[in-house]
């Protein structure tokens, strides 16, 4: 039974796709063709257009796979252990000097290969 509604859902997908392309079309086409109105009238009518392809993409099976996807994904945000500001200034501060101490050691191979190199070349 499940499997009946899915395939009539996808079979309406097809059309709701449609619309969300026809409607990002016009707002694209839309924007360019009014070049000379105000650009808060033509950014209004993309904003709208968007929107309307939005809501219409969201009502797709993709779509609702994608927003549970994104009420997924706040969750297992919510639940990371971000580090503290002293963690996060510590680590910083390795970082910096080992990012130094390490371009201080190639720098000065770089010099001595480049000092040989001369003595070797003449």
């Amino acid at each position: 039974m499940k499997h009946n509604a899915e395939v009539q859902e996808s079979r309406h997908d097809g059309l709701k796709w449609a619309a969300v392309v026809a409607l990002l079309v016009v707002a694209v086409v839309g924007n360019s063709y009014f070049a000379d109105q105000a650009l808060l009238y033509r950014a209004l009518g993309v904003v709208v257009l968007g929107a309307a392809a939005a809501a219409i993409a969201l009502t797709t099976t993709k779509g609702r796979d994608l927003a549970e996807l994104a009420k997924n994904a706040k969750k297992e945000i919510q639940r990371v252990v971000w580090p503290t500001r002293p963690e996060t200034v510590q680590t910083t501060a390795i970082v910096l000097v080992a990012v130094l101490v390490v371009g201080l050691m190639l720098w000065l191979i770089d010099t001595l290969l480049g000092w040989a190199m001369s003595g070797v070349i003449g």
